[in-house]
């Protein structure tokens, strides 16, 4: 029973992963230090997808202000490709976020832990 049910459920991963993979991107969660390098590319995108009020209490350098709450978030995000970096507060909106952008196809950077944990590394911040 055991060589029949693996037979059908080998082919079956494989297939899923593939699928997966298959014209989507990618999502990375990195350390501060790793995403502080990440971003510090100029022609990186990088998403604040806080709410408008977190963002003005201070945000990451550079970053654009898109809540990935907000009832218009796919379409505000639609025009981005390539490699995108996002954050949120503590890490979970952001990937949130993070797997929208990568099924549209983008290779997106996430940082782990969010904008708090950015703070508690002493990273910069601007309002």
């Amino acid at each position: 029973m055991k060589p029949v049910l693996l037979s059908i459920l080998i082919p079956f991963f494989i297939n899923m992963g593939c699928a997966m993979r298959s014209g989507s991107g990618s999502v990375t969660t990195l350390k501060v230090d790793d995403f502080a390098q990440i971003v510090a590319q100029k022609e990186m995108p990088l998403i604040d997808v806080r709410t408008p009020k977190e963002f003005a209490e201070g945000h990451i350098d550079g970053a654009v202000n898109i809540d990935v709450k907000a009832s218009n978030f796919a379409e505000r995000v639609q025009s981005y490709q390539g490699k995108v970096a996002v954050y949120c507060r503590g890490g979970r909106r952001s990937l949130s976020a993070a797997k929208i952008l990568a099924a549209q196809g983008c290779t997106v950077y996430n940082l782990d832990g969010g904008i708090l944990a950015w703070q508690k590394a002493g990273r910069p911040t601007v309002k």
